[in-house]
């Protein structure tokens, strides 16, 4: 069974900082950018250590006459043009560096999920993959962007400038240096409560972008129910808990802060007090005294601002942590190494060979129960029985979107696992239940089917599907917006794209599971017909509770509980008697064709 991120109860923190080494693949490919903006660093941090240099002459050569002084300001101008040029180049590549990472990223994400199985999928929302591809990879295009470069430029300010302190003044500088495990303790300590609560904050939020995600595609479902109430409730108690969150991260990292500033910068001011007193003393010039000043402003400057971005570097471990996550999330449904290629032409014949499944999220029940099904190339196989009987179950295994537990699924003779999903999958079209109607036009819905056909095609397609007529009278056509999910279309034109892309689609095997359930009887008889002239050259398996619509099918296969209890056609299932004979008895005896009746609900997928 596949993996998704564990719920936050049960997921370890993050321990240490090197969590961000999960970055090192994305920023390799960049190495000859990362050096450019190392030097724009390294050059703007040492111009900032030869100011204070620059000070000391001005103000221990103040007599020197006014032209010394003009050449020790006029120095300190083009000291000052290269820092501007420097911290331009270093603004720009780091920046630059990190948009680049962070697109990286995200692709990187999302083509490992979009070829994630279901399994996945039954363990965690999609809203929380979106906030992980959208929130965790901000926050680390922050840090790339900002917070290393800030972090990288306060250690070589820190470096040198405690070099330079002992230049200026070994007394003074062996005060200084008593003072940083003071300022220490209090980073380490407090810096990993701040991991975890970051790391807790980031899953509060992606929690929050699911449950949002999750109720706003169902938002007519909820106003329907009047459920508008406790959905706000449950929203709100969650991003409350997110807050809550963030301020306990918030609370831990002012403290940090300003217990860090205040030890280093009230350290300095001692240690300056002892330095005026050897001025007076003429122990040390005004200027060294100015030098050292500023060098020690520095050095406490870079120790304050180092603390700080620590906590941005323990937010971005934790969004790295959960990035990692998806990027390594297991997946048992993996192609071969040496994977075989389906024969071409695909004649499509179709085995179920003794097929044992469970769900994951039901093991103690099976879906599929020691099935044994052959279908010929070009027959047309109908798939009925009671909801839950296994019927979805065939078409699910036979995409292969699981794996039997038993029993192998043939294409042609070559079991699924043998082969890449693409590869066959190629040679499958289906109309699901539910159509997935995307937020484009109906041309491109269409053209989903098969993305290199010609506008001719897809609307050869759409007439085959008896879409064309009131595709042509929407506002602009072909190219009209549909609308999220399809929103703008009706059940039954929503269906009619879906065949249509089905049709493009040109497979050899065709997938039909209760392809016309959202149809009226006009429409459903028209697409009816499309679908007979479409499933004669073809392997073409239905599921439909309606058993009017497979009438004519080359073989009727009929499930119960998970097993193939009676196949034949039509005529010879309602002779032998049996479940068949007892649905199709209440179907067509029992009202008209086009109204459901409480036989067709319980004949639902399986």
């Amino acid at each position: 069974m596949a993996r998704g991120p564990k719920p936050i109860a049960d997921r370890p923190t993050t321990k240490r900082i090197s969590a961000l080494r999960a970055l090192g693949p994305f920023l390799c490919p960049y190495r000859g950018l990362v050096a450019a903006a190392l030097g724009a660093l390294t050059l703007t941090a040492t111009i900032s250590l030869i100011l204070p240099l620059a000070v000391r002459r001005v103000v221990d050569g103040f007599d020197g006459g006014a032209g010394m002084l003009d050449q020790y300001f006029g120095a300190a101008m083009i000291i000052v043009v290269l820092l501007a040029i420097g911290t331009g180049m270093r603004y720009f590549l780091v920046t630059r560096l990190g948009e680049r990472v962070v697109a990286d990223i995200r692709k990187a994400v999302f083509q490992r999920v979009i070829g994630l199985s279901p399994a996945f999928y039954e363990r965690v929302l999609t809203g929380e993959i979106i906030s992980r591809i959208t929130t965790d990879t901000t926050l680390i295009q922050s840090v790339i962007g900002s917070s290393v470069p800030i972090a990288l430029r306060n250690i070589l300010l820190l470096i040198g400038g405690v070099a330079m302190l002992v230049w200026t003044s070994a007394k003074l500088s062996g005060l200084v240096l008593l003072l940083v495990p003071l300022v220490v303790v209090p980073i380490v300590v407090l810096g990993r409560r701040l991991r975890k609560l970051s790391r807790e904050n980031q899953d509060w939020i992606a929690q929050s972008s699911g449950a949002a995600s999750e109720v706003l595609l169902s938002a007519q479902t909820v106003q329907a129910f009047t459920h508008e109430g406790p959905t706000r409730a449950r929203f709100n108690e969650v991003t409350e808990r997110a807050y809550d969150s963030a301020m306990n991260r918030v609370r831990t990292r002012t403290a940090m802060t300003m217990i860090v500033i205040f030890l280093a910068f009230s350290g300095v001011l001692g240690v300056l007090w002892i330095g005026a007193r050897d001025v007076r003393l003429e122990v040390m010039t005004v200027g060294q005294l100015v030098q050292f000043v500023i060098y020690a402003v520095l050095v406490a400057g870079a120790v304050g601002a180092l603390s700080e971005i620590w906590g941005e570097l323990q937010r971005a471990a934790g969004a790295t942590e959960r990035l990692s996550e998806l990027l390594t999330a297991e997946d048992t449904l993996s192609d071969p190494a040496d994977p075989v290629t389906l024969p071409q032409p695909v004649k499509g014949a179709i085995r179920f060979d003794d097929v044992t499944f469970h769900y994951p999220s039901r093991p103690d029940r099976s879906a599929l129960d020691g099935v044994t099904l052959d279908i010929r190339p070009g027959e047309t196989v109908a798939l009925v029985g009671p909801s839950g009987a296994g019927k979805t179950t065939v078409i699910q295994l036979l995409l292969r979107f699981w794996d039997p537990d038993a029993g192998r699924v043939l294409i042609d003779g070559i079991d699924l696992r043998d082969m890449a999903r693409a590869d066959f999958r190629q040679s499958i079209a289906l109309v699901p239940q539910d159509p997935v109607i995307f937020a484009a036009t109906a041309r491109e819905n269409i053209r989903f089917g098969r993305p290199d056909a010609s506008d001719a095609e897809v609307e050869a397609a759409a007439r085959a599907a008896h879409a064309d007529d009131f595709l042509r009278v929407l506002p602009e056509g072909y190219d009209s917006y549909v609308g999220e999910r399809g929103v703008m279309l009706s059940g039954g034109q929503k269906q009619r794209i879906a065949i249509a892309r089905a049709i493009l689609r040109d497979a050899p095997i065709l997938l039909l599971d209760e392809a016309t359930s959202a149809l009226d009887a006009e429409s459903e008889l028209l697409v009816q017909h499309a679908v007979d002239e479409l499933s004669r050259s073809r392997t073409t398996i239905i599921v439909a509770h309606r058993l009017a619509t497979v009438k004519k099918a080359d073989r009727i296969v009929v499930f119960d509980g998970g097993r193939v209890v009676a196949q034949g056609r039509h005529d010879e299932l309602v002779a032998e008697g049996g479940l068949y004979a007892r649905l199709a008895r209440l179907q067509f005896t029992a009202g008209p064709a086009d109204e459901e009746t409480p036989a067709e609900a319980e004949t639902g997928a399986g």
